[in-house]
């Protein structure tokens, strides 16, 4: 009995490994590999918002990677996760560190080599919807991302983003930002093999002038790794024929947006102190002083205009210049921008009302003064037609540029995005029915602090009351802005005629408020810190506004040295990145 039943039992299991190897030699597809071939042969979901578990899909549609009106996105430094509009959306905290990415695994399947050029496009399309995310980026940057880990698929994206890239989208230059800010960074063979490739100098700029795309992406490119690199490497990248060809893209004969990006290249290349002694000396100055003055209709040309002077104001010092803030009437300027609480990397004008970002993060700016009742109303020109989140927020609000708040990424602050078609509050969108705004366009701002609501206008079209943000915040409202890389716009706080008026009575900034001479400069960034140097610190003073007494410690790190107010700006510590549960008040001080 006992053997036969041992027998009975080794054959089972020789049955069964049989039965087994059968099975896995027929491929029966599983139900995850089911499901993707529907999704595939249905083309809906495309790769606008592909998680990087689902990747490993092929995409099939490249055409369907834009979201339609009907979605919302959310953006966290000008980045954003597709959900249907009618979905209930959950919050979660954003991470300010951002995870690395993470390569593929032991036992996932290699992802599908495509063409580097249409992923790049893929990316491209997708950049309305996705473009920086402490969640999962879609397949195309994954894949891009995976090819740059090595020095000749670096290479073949940066060659690709020069190639393909089009001259009249206004996110073509973000897109060229973000995937080479996202890469690894190059090594030094892989920097003089892009520099042996290029083969650049000023010949090289005056080549295919009427095709200038190739020009743009390639200063685009420069500038971007001119940010990344510093020291030995920025000095390295910056050879002679590089700093030929940029000068030479500076000519009148350039076209307007080569120009632009030439001149942001040179800015960038300045970061580091030898280079900038190099640039100067190669009278750029000069140059830039016939271009500040274009100050054109063209919206173009504007910009060109605006970073020209910046430059000269801020880096390429030009001798006998009066600087631009010594000059400029601000007799009828009441409200301006804020320029005392933004980071170096906003450019704002000697006006105080025009501001650009340059950057690869998500800056903010906001008014001088701020209302607590009645009915007001601000409007803003766009200059530039990509992402820009543009409203209203509190002094509760929190502009953290490098972790992606802007306005309307918290429950005290609410902004409209023209570029997206979205209304922005607490870092969830819902689409509004308004056109993609344009160069020129008048954007309006109406809030209305008796009915609690706000209404946002383009060009004298308003769109329904927004009221959301009132359930946080009932009071001390500022006009604000949040800027992704290569934006500018214009501020109109009442000094002049509004272009577009709506038909209620309101209030302006600049007819109430009131600014000291001494309060409207905007002093150059070298003048600023030589201001600065003369400043005498207390020794127990708060280390982060430098002004206010440190009366203040974190729990449960238990690290203090700042002021309360500074503390409660913050949710993890600036020493040991714990998380902040209490702020306690110590002793206090007494001056």
């Amino acid at each position: 009995m006992i053997v036969t039943a041992w027998i009975t039992f080794c054959a089972c299991r020789s049955l069964a490994k049989v039965l087994l190897y059968l099975s896995l030699s027929n491929s029966v597809p599983t139900a995850w590999e089911t499901f993707a071939s529907v999704v595939s042969s249905t083309g809906t979901m495309g790769n606008s918002c592909v998680c990087r578990e689902d990747s490993d899909l092929e995409d099939h549609q490249h055409g369907s990677s834009r979201a339609t009106r009907g979605q919302a996105r959310r953006l966290d430094r000008g980045t954003r996760v597709v959900v249907d509009a009618g979905e209930a959306r959950t919050s979660r905290p954003r991470d300010p560190v951002r995870p690395p990415r993470r390569g593929r695994g032991p036992h996932e399947p290699r992802r599908k080599k495509q063409n580097v050029d249409s992923l790049v496009l893929d990316t491209l399309a997708v950049i309305r919807t996705l473009v920086d995310n402490d969640q999962e980026p879609p397949y195309s940057m994954i894949t891009l991302h995976e090819m740059a880990e090595t020095d000749d698929g670096w290479l073949e994206v940066v060659q690709s983003l020069i190639r393909v890239i089009p001259l009249d989208d206004p996110l073509g230059p973000a897109v060229i930002t973000l995937l080479l800010d996202e890469c690894p960074l190059p090594t030094k063979d892989a920097l003089q093999k892009l520099s042996d490739m290029l083969c650049l100098s000023s010949a090289v700029a005056r080549q295919d002038a009427l095709s200038p795309a190739k020009h743009r992406n390639t200063t685009a490119v420069l500038g971007c790794l001119a940010e990344k690199l510093a020291g030995p490497a920025s000095i390295g990248l910056l050879s002679p024929g590089t700093l030929d060809y940029l000068l030479e893209s500076l000519s009148s004969e350039a076209h307007p947006t080569v120009m632009l990006f030439a001149l942001i290249a040179l800015e960038k290349f300045s970061q580091t102190s030898e280079n900038k002694l190099t640039v100067s000396e190669s009278s750029i100055s000069s140059r830039l002083a016939v271009l500040e003055l274009w100050a054109d209709p063209d919206y173009l040309k504007r910009q060109v205009g605006f970073c020209s002077q910046w430059s000269l104001d801020n880096l390429f010092l030009k001798e006998g210049r009066q600087f631009t803030y010594e000059k400029v009437n601000l007799a009828n300027v009441n409200a301006m921008l804020n320029s005392n609480d933004v980071s170096e990397y906003l450019k704002i004008s000697p006006t105080g009302l025009e501001a650009r970002c340059d950057a690869s993060s998500f800056e903010s700016v906001r008014c001088t003064f701020c209302v607590d009742s009645g009915v007001w109303y601000y409007e803003v020109t766009v200059i530039t037609s990509g992402v820009m989140q543009i409203g209203w927020a509190t002094k509760d609000s929190k502009f953290l540029n490098h972790e992606g708040y802007g306005i309307g990424d918290d429950e005290y602050s609410c902004a409209y995005d023209g570029c997206r078609q979205l209304i922005w509050y607490n870092a969830r969108s819902k689409p509004h029915p308004h056109p993609c705004w344009k160069e020129g366009d008048a954007i309006g701002f109406l809030l209305d602090l008796s009915k609690k609501q706000m209404i946002f206008y383009l060009n004298g079209h308003q769109l329904p009351p927004e009221k959301q943000v009132f359930s946080s915040a009932t009071s001390g409202f500022f006009a604000a802005a949040s800027f992704m890389s290569y934006q500018q716009c214009e501020f109109n706080f009442g000094a002049k005629p509004f272009r577009h008026p709506p038909p209620v009575k309101f209030s302006t900034f600049n007819d109430l408020a009131s600014l000291q001479p001494s309060e409207k400069i905007i002093l150059p960034r070298h003048r600023r810190l030589a201001l600065l140097k003369q400043v005498s610190i207390r020794d127990n003073c708060c280390t982060l506004c430098c002004d206010v007494m440190a009366d203040t410690e974190l729990r449960p790190c238990g690290h203090g040295g700042m002021c309360m107010e500074c503390a409660l700006q913050l949710e993890t510590c600036p020493l040991c990145r714990q998380d902040i549960q209490t702020r306690v008040r110590l002793i206090a001080h007494v001056s």
